[in-house]
């Protein structure tokens, strides 16, 4: 494709990607209908098995936005460093292969809490193996961000050396990104906990609006071109 063809993919992408996210995870609320414990969660999710099917199919649908995503950020960022723009695509295509273990997941979900209604030993057994895929999702998730989160560094880095977005834009992205990057090992660990493991997305987060838009509609400066205007072709 060409520069403008790819910028135009990776800015749909941007926005795609994060509705539907937030849609999957709504839906997913929605399912366990805020209940608290593994028997009532499990017993919400019995009950709406349609919704969580739903959750299932945008969870593989993230896998599919992830690779475009960072074919198409391959595209743009290749020139300028090839080593570094592929690791970051093999990052990014890692996240979204966890996404797609996830849709597995949240599919067993189903068979799993159908089994925890059950009055029998099977029906502990399922409940312990249902308090386990939870626990899986939520793991999964934070590697799965984590490898976002150094695709999403290595990427705003080269753009911020092509001088290819504005450079305060770029910076935000860096740092935001990079902030994960340090953030999410601890999180893993268990030394960071509570409200602040949701407020260290939001640099990254007001990045990748704002780099969706700028993609979608106005497209690249010339690399090297810091005051130029953006590319067309």
């Amino acid at each position: 494709m060409t520069r403008r063809n790819n910028a135009r993919v990776a800015g749909f992408m941007f926005l795609f990607y994060i509705a539907t996210g937030i849609t999957s995870l709504i839906l997913f609320r929605q399912a366990t209908g805020g209940a608290e414990g593994t028997a009532a969660t499990l017993a919400s999710i019995a009950q709406h098995p349609t919704t969580v099917r739903l959750t299932a199919v945008l969870t593989l649908l993230a896998f599919f936005d992830a690779v475009v995503l960072a074919v198409a950020l391959y595209g743009l960022t290749r020139d300028q460093d090839p080593d570094l723009a592929m690791i970051a695509l093999c990052c990014r295509i890692g996240e979204g292969v966890l996404s797609a273990a996830a849709a597995v997941r949240t599919l067993g979900l189903i068979s799993v809490a159908t089994a925890s209604t059950v009055a029998s030993p099977d029906g502990a057994a399922a409940q312990a193996l249902g308090a386990l895929l939870l626990k899986q999702d939520g793991w999964s998730g934070t590697v799965g961000a984590a490898c976002f989160a150094v695709g999403s560094t290595l990427y705003c880095w080269l753009f911020l050396r092509a001088r290819s977005i504005p450079t305060w834009l770029a910076w935000l992205g860096v740092l935001g990104s990079a902030l994960l990057v340090a953030a999410l090992p601890l999180q893993m660990a268990g030394f960071l906990r509570g409200p602040v493991t949701y407020y260290v997305w939001i640099p990254i987060a007001v990045f990748e609006v704002i780099m969706g838009f700028l993609l979608l509609f106005k497209g690249l400066r010339p690399a090297g071109a810091a005051g130029a205007a953006p590319a067309v072709g």
